[in-house]
């Protein structure tokens, strides 16, 4: 278990500061996350990674020359936001456009993405290469949906080493896409691990048990053995991932043997010893193996093997040099440090002027939205629970971190005379920035698109309500889901067009939403009977039947609560 913490809630930032503290030679800390504190070759590519914390070294520790230029993190086990991930790629941009790489996570695609669409608006070349490496988590036909674990190091370094060639932006998405498609990794694990402050575990392995093909979040495996020896567990490891040679795979691997957090090094070791006879039966050579944490889950007892399929091209970048706190190959020419104008990164964000009825409606919606903070607060056990079945367990988590950020922004946006569309504009920005993940993109969306409906000038009527609660619903089906997928979706659907139904047909606006909110909490129990079809839950499916969906049921509390409040105003 993880044992040295303060609040809880800090860990994620505390973390950054001393890792910052430690290594200030070759990092320095931007909002979000953190990029090279060296100097770069001006109108170069910039390769940006990140994913949630908790993974190190990944991912702020293989930032450095030679490797990442940048790095957006994310509260634990959460992606980081669009604004971190914005915020990052700013800092870190050489000129040359931004190449985003990270692991193939709902909540990272969305939120990465959004910071994607916004660098694009303001002029600078943005791509992204996804990293789809698990093979446990999909099959052959389906590779674009497996997960990225220990191998995004093999791309993430092709991508950096280009850059320090030389490589444009075209040649370095090109080469990146070829890493990614030669790179295929297989886990395992013995034990869960856990947050700090949490008193149990992510998920547990029975004693003597090897859960098999195991998410590095907790997501649960496709299978159970009993614990193999070191050779067993080589042979496993070795027979799956050469059962899935890349399309144009020569006799050259890259090999990352990776401990997951309590595995110890020496038992690594005598684990790569079989791993490394293996491959030689095979008739492979071995380039300048990896053995070693890469890709961790705090204390999870596990470990992953790798294998990077080379060719001329990317073994040149696969032994090129790299000084990074966590990763160091080679010998690297050493840089100067990077001269920063810290109040040149300051973006001042005024108060839109308001009429008085939108102020007083931006009163309501603050109330809201502490009441929002206050049910999740009550359910946020519950919700974890909901979401462990299938998941990674942390959306009550994630949604506390989400309504309390989004309740502090709406006070303070209140305090300097904000209108309804400034207060929900701000309280949606502070729910994504602080969450992360899926659900902080999603409900910072679904606030953002009712304020744009609501505005700073009129008091709103309950049609104009009904309409911007259409809008947030639109906003959410823009990422994907739709009605049976086993999301949020399958909740706020019903929810949106009871509401319109009612306010069409003349009700009030405090009757309509109760309506609207049995509806929400008649569909969100409705799927317990679903089979998942989006996000982490998707490979493991059958293990939701019989639990409803946990932002659905998130949402149906939700709008309940809030239909307290509006009867009492």
């Amino acid at each position: 278990m993880t044992r040295l913490f303060n609040d809880p809630a800090a860990f994620a930032d505390e973390l950054v500061d001393g890792f910052v503290a430690a290594n200030s030679a070759q990092v320095r800390r931007v909002t979000g996350g953190v990029v090279r504190s060296t100097v770069s070759a001006q109108e170069s590519v910039a390769v940006v990674i990140g994913g949630g914390s908790g993974h190190y070294p990944a991912f702020g520790g293989i930032v450095g020359q030679g490797l990442a230029h940048g790095a957006a993190m994310g509260n634990l086990f959460a992606s980081p936001s669009a604004q971190q991930v914005l915020s990052v790629a700013r800092a870190a941009d050489l000129g040359g456009g931004i190449l985003f790489t990270y692991g193939n996570y709902a909540g990272d695609v969305l939120n990465f993405d959004e910071a994607q669409r916004q660098l694009r608006a303001r002029g600078v070349d943005a791509r992204t290469v996804v990293v789809t490496d698990d093979v446990a988590s999909a099959s052959p036909a389906e590779k674009h949906k497996r997960r990225g674990i220990a191998g995004g190091l093999a791309v993430f370094k092709t991508a950096a080493a280009a850059s320090e060639a030389g490589y444009s932006l075209d040649e370095v998405e090109r080469v990146a896409r070829l890493a990614n498609e030669r790179t295929r990794s297989f886990g395992v694990a013995f034990t869960g691990c856990t947050l700090p402050g949490a008193d149990a575990p992510l998920f547990t392995v029975p004693e003597g048990r090897m859960g098999v093909g195991i998410g590095i979040h907790g997501e649960p495996g496709i299978d159970e053995t009993d614990v193999p020896t070191a050779d067993g567990l080589a042979e496993l490891f070795v027979s799956t991932l050469l059962a899935e040679r890349p399309d144009g795979a020569g006799h050259r691997v890259a090999v990352i043997l990776n401990g997951l957090g309590a595995v110890k090094y020496e038992e690594l070791f005598v684990v790569y010893r079989r791993v490394a006879a293996l491959l030689d039966e095979a008739g492979l050579t071995v380039v300048e193996p990896e053995v070693g944490e890469f890709v961790t889950s705090f204390d999870m007892a596990g470990a992953s093997l790798t294998l990077f399929w080379l060719d001329d091209e990317l073994e040149g970048f696969w032994r090129a040099p790299a000084d990074t706190p966590a990763y160091r190959k080679g010998s690297i020419r050493a840089v100067a440090q990077a001269v920063v104008d810290a109040e040149a990164q300051i973006e001042l964000v005024e108060i839109s002027p308001a009429s008085s009825e939108s102020q007083a409606a931006a009163k309501t919606a603050a109330r809201a939205l502490d009441a929002i903070a206050d049910v999740i607060d009550e359910n946020a056990d519950e919700l974890g629970r909901l979401d462990a079945v299938a998941g990674d367990g942390d959306h009550g988590i994630g949604m506390q971190r989400g309504s309390h950020a989004a309740r502090s922004a709406a006070v303070e946006a209140l305090a300097a005379g904000a209108g309804v569309q400034t207060v929900l504009e701000r309280a949606g920005d502070a729910w994504s920035d602080r969450a992360g993940g899926t659900s902080g993109a999603l409900w910072g969306a679904a606030l953002r698109a009712l304020a744009a409906e609501l505005g700073d000038d009129l008091a709103p009527t309950p049609r104009v309500v009904a309409v911007a609660v259409q809008s947030a619903k639109d906003a959410i089906l823009a990422f994907g889901a739709v009605p049976g997928d086993k999301t949020m979706v399958d909740a706020l659907v019903p929810f949106a067009d009871a509401l319109s139904r009612e306010v069409d047909g003349g009700a009030s606006l405090a009757d309509a939403w109760t309506a609207a909110s049995a509806a929400a909490a008649t569909a969100a129990a409705a799927t317990a009977g679903l089979l998942p079809k989006m996000g982490r839950a998707r490979p493991h499916a059958e293990k939701s039947l019989g639990t409803p969906d946990a932002g659905a049921h998130s949402l149906a509390l939700i709008v309940a609560r809030i239909a307290d409040v509006l009867k009492e105003n």
